[in-house]
C-alpha cells in the first residue's frame, strides 16, 4: 500500500560527475569525480514547482519532463510513497553534453533525493544501492556513469541478463577502491557532445584482435586503479570505440595524443567531448597553459564518494 509523505519534508542529494570507459572499458568501467550537482526537493500541498540555477539552467525544461523530476517520481514510486506536491531547486555545476555524466547525475540525484523522503517516513521504505544502480541505468541504458555517481570511487558494471528492452536488463556493479595517489584531471572544451550521436559512429562488428587488446586492457585497467598506478598509461589503451569516433572530435583526439606522447594516462571521458587524464604527479604547467590558451577548461578534480543524501 502506497504511503503518503508528509507536508514539509526537506531533502538535498549530492551528487558527483562521472567518468566512463576509462579508456577500455566501453559500457563497463566508471569513476566518481568531484564535482558535484546538488538537487533539494520539499513535499508540498498540490503540485509542482522547479527552480534550475547553473549549468544548463536556459536549456532544460521547467516542468514535469525534467530529468530529475522524472527520476525522483520513479524514485517515490519504487519505494512505494507518494508526495502530492514537489517543490525542487536543481543546482548544476556539471558541465552538459561534455562526457562527465551529467545526466546521470541528474538521475541519480533525484532517486537518492527520493529515497531521502521516503527515508523520512520510515526506514522500510529505503531503496538499496543495488536498486538506485538497476533503477538509474534503466534510465541511462547503461550502468558505468550511474553506477560511478551511486557507488562512488571505480566501479565495474555489467549486465546480467541482456535484452532488446532496457527495462527488462538487470544492471549490477562494484565499486573498486582507487590508489590513492592518483588524481584526476578534465580538459573541458566549450563544444558539446550528444551522446546518441557519438554512440552512433560506432562500428556493430569488431575485430577479434581489437577485442583481445581491449579484454586484456580493461583487466590491466583494474590492477593498474587499485595497485598499480604506473601502468595507467597502458592501461587506459584503447581499440574499440576512440578512434572510431576521432574524427568528430578532433580536438578531444589531439589532445589526448598530446598528453600521452608526455606518459599521462589520457582518454576520451565518456561519449566526449571532454578528456580525462589520470596522473599521480602534479599536471605540468607547461600543458594547462598550452590548453587554457586552447579554449579548455582545466579541472583539477579529486575521486569523489557516491551521492550523499542530507
Amino acid at each position: 500500500m502506497t504511503q503518503t509523505l508528509p507536508i514539509g519534508l526537506t531533502v538535498t542529494a549530492r551528487v558527483p560527475a562521472s567518468s566512463a570507459n576509462l579508456g577500455p572499458g566501453f559500457d563497463t568501467l566508471g569513476l566518481a569525480l568531484g564535482l558535484y550537482d546538488e538537487i533539494t526537493v520539499t513535499t508540498t500541498a498540490s503540485g509542482l514547482t522547479i527552480r534550475v540555477e547553473g549549468e544548463g539552467a536556459d536549456d532544460v525544461p521547467w516542468g514535469p519532463s525534467h530529468l530529475v523530476v522524472r527520476a525522483i517520481e520513479r524514485g517515490l514510486e519504487s519505494a512505494g510513497v507518494w508526495a502530492d506536491g514537489l517543490d525542487v531547486v536543481c543546482r548544476n555545476v556539471i558541465p552538459h553534453s561534455r562526457g562527465l555524466g551529467s545526466s546521470a547525475s541528474a538521475v541519480v540525484g533525484g532517486l537518492a533525493a527520493a529515497n531521502g523522503l521516503a527515508s523520512k517516513l520510515d526506514a522500510e521504505f529505503a531503496l538499496t544501492d543495488e536498486q538506485l544502480v538497476q533503477l538509474a541505468s534503466e534510465f541511462e541504458g547503461h550502468p558505468d556513469n550511474a553506477s560511478a555517481s551511486v557507488l562512488g570511487g571505480a566501479i565495474v558494471s555489467w549486465v546480467e541478463s541482456d535484452s532488446d528492452h532496457i527495462a527488462d536488463r538487470a544492471y549490477r556493479a562494484v565499486r573498486i577502491e582507487v590508489h590513492p595517489d592518483i588524481r584526476a584531471v578534465a580538459l573541458v572544451p566549450s563544444e558539446r557532445s550528444s551522446t546518441a550521436h557519438s554512440r552512433g559512429l560506432l562500428p556493430e562488428l569488431i575485430l577479434h584482435r581489437d577485442a583481445a587488446f581491449n579484454v586484456s586492457r580493461v583487466a590491466l585497467a583494474v590492477v593498474a586503479l587499485t595497485q598499480r598506478p604506473d601502468l595507467l598509461l597502458p592501461a587506459t589503451a584503447d581499440m574499440m570505440h576512440q578512434n572510431q569516433r576521432a574524427a568528430a572530435l578532433p580536438l578531444s583526439t589531439r589532445w589526448i595524443e598530446i598528453l600521452r606522447s608526455e606518459g599521462i594516462a589520457a582518454m576520451v571521458s565518456g561519449a566526449g567531448p571532454t578528456v580525462l587524464a589520470l596522473v599521480t604527479d602534479p599536471f605540468p604547467e607547461h600543458l594547462r597553459e598550452r590548453a587554457v590558451a586552447e579554449g579548455l577548461d582545466v579541472l583539477e578534480l579529486a575521486l569523489a564518494d557516491g551521492v550523499e543524501v542530507m
